[in-house]
Order: structure tokens, then sequence, then C-alpha cells
């Protein structure tokens, strides 16, 4: 099939216009990167560049300044996302399993519950009491990961992808074939569903490493921070340090490189879960194409 010259002209056009979007996308990340190594002064005075005016690693010395801190709300946050994906992952497709199947009886009372509750909630003072004074799961690695194992979202996806992407014979067939309900999770539905598996898995990945409000509520053991809200309490300092030697004209803190060290911060925050997503690119956008075709 030949190719006209307004297909030529489309597909310019389209890939143009996807080059500028995708720099259009890159530019804040390279901008991060650039003050992060810049030297505090040089950001206050000149403001942000792509290329370093200053070159200086001071922001990156003032993150690491207490690398034991770091390293251990490094390690709650990896403990947390990595138990809370793989546990999330287990439920939300076992829960999708079940809902999708047309012989289980009380699949729409259950699937319009689970809805509901994106709507409507009991709130948050019901919800700090039953975790503190009737669970007390207070300090304790449950209350990090157990709020965050069954998304409402992430069930509907889980539901809607293995509907659209596993036939109902094949179910039937194996049920003739002597399989239990199971031996079909695991072997037909588990390796049927890795496209809707990948981009669940990452959404919740993300959410887990990027929690801290868990940690400002439940947490109180300092140990036990994760390492969003461990960044933010520094954060917090620096802009308070900062604030009261300006009000008071004194040099409380010296010379804190604020800007760069926030600029860090972040970089030391995306870094590692952004090294994920190119494992499961290829599966992220067919999970969700899928998953969204029927409701």
């Amino acid at each position: 099939m030949s190719v006209t010259p307004s297909d030529r002209l489309f597909r310019t056009l389209a890939y143009t216009v996807l080059i500028i979007g995708s720099l259009l996308c890159l530019f804040p990340f390279l901008l991060v990167i650039s003050a992060s190594l810049t030297q505090n002064e040089s950001i206050v005075k000149h403001g942000f560049h792509l290329i370093p005016k200053v070159f200086s690693l001071e922001g990156y010395r003032m993150v690491f300044r207490f690398p034991d801190q770091v390293l251990r709300a490094y390690k709650v946050t990896t403990i947390t996302t990595v138990v809370g994906t793989l546990l999330g992952l287990f439920l939300i497709t076992m829960t999708g399993y079940v809902l999708q199947r047309k012989d289980f009886k009380y699949r729409n009372a259950f699937s319009f519950y689970i809805y509901f509750t994106t709507l409507f909630g009991g709130g948050l003072v019901p919800w700090y009491i039953l975790i503190t004074k009737y669970l007390k799961l207070t300090d304790t690695y449950t209350v990090l990961i157990f709020p965050g194992l069954m998304t409402p979202f992430l069930i509907i996806l889980m539901k809607n992808f293995i509907r659209s992407a596993i036939p109902d014979e094949l179910f039937e067939s194996s049920k003739i074939d002597g399989a239990n309900d199971f031996k079909i999770y695991y072997r037909i539905v588990l390796p049927l569903s890795m496209p809707g598996i990948a981009t669940v898995g990452l959404f919740l990945a993300l959410a887990y490493w990027n929690d801290w409000f868990l940690s400002s509520l439940f947490i109180n053991d300092q140990h036990m921070y994760q390492l969003q809200f461990y960044l933010y309490n520094v954060i917090n300092t620096i802009s308070f340090v900062t604030q009261m030697g300006a009000g008071t004209g004194v040099s409380l803190g010296g010379d804190i490189p604020t800007e760069s060290t926030k600029m860090a911060m972040a970089l030391v925050v995306t870094g590692p879960i952004l090294l994920l997503y190119p494992f499961v690119q290829r599966y992220f956008v067919k999970g969700l194409t899928i998953g969204a075709v029927k409701g």
C-alpha cells in the first residue's frame, strides 16, 4: 500500500507534536537535575538554568548529612513498597477474578459495595480511632501497608481487564478438564493478565513509595519514618531555620543550601521509582486500554 502525501504530512505533524510534548515533559526533570547540581547562591541570584552556572554538590551533602537516617528511611519505604505491592497484587487479582465470574451469585452486590466506597467514606477521625484505639497498629509496618492493599479503582480496573482479556469459554473448558478455581487462577488468570498486573503493580508501587500521610498520622518512632515523610521533615526544618534567621536578622543555620537541597531531595525520592517504569512500560498502555474497554 502506497503512502500518500497527506499521510506523510500527518505523520510528520504527529511526530513533531509528539517530540515537542516529550521535550516539554522532560524539561522540568532536567531543570531539577541541574538545580540539584548548582550552588545555592547561584540559584538565589540567577534563578534556575538547564546548565549549572556554578557546579556544586552541597545539596546532596545536606541530604546525606546523616546517612544512617536516610538509609533507614529508604529501608522502611522499600519494605512497605515491596510487601504492600505483592500483597496488594495478590488480593486485587483474586478479587477481580471472582467479581468477573458470571457464576458468582453476589458479584453485582460486592461490585456495588466496592464502588460505593469511592463515593462515601467514614471520615478521617473514625478511621484514626479505629487504627489507633481498636486495632492498635501505631508504630508498626502493618499500619503502613494495610490501608493501601485494596484500592477500589484498581479492583475495578483488574476486574474489567480479566473480563476483556480472558474469554469465558476458557474458564468453562478448564472446569470441564477438572481444574478448580485456584488452579484456574494460578494457571490461566495470572499468566494471561500480565499487562493488567503490571499496570496495577505500578500504581500500587507508586502509591506506597510516595506515601507520607500514614507516617504523619500513625508513626511516632523516628526509626519508622518513611522516606517521603523523613525528607518532608528535613525540608520543614530547613524552612523554619531560614525563616527564623530572616525574621531575627541572625543566621541561625549558617549557609544552608535551601533551594539546591530541595532539588536534591526530589531526585533522591523519585530516582529509584523511575527505574521501575522501563520494566513495565510495554505492559502499561495495554493494561490501561484493555481494562477500560468495558464498564
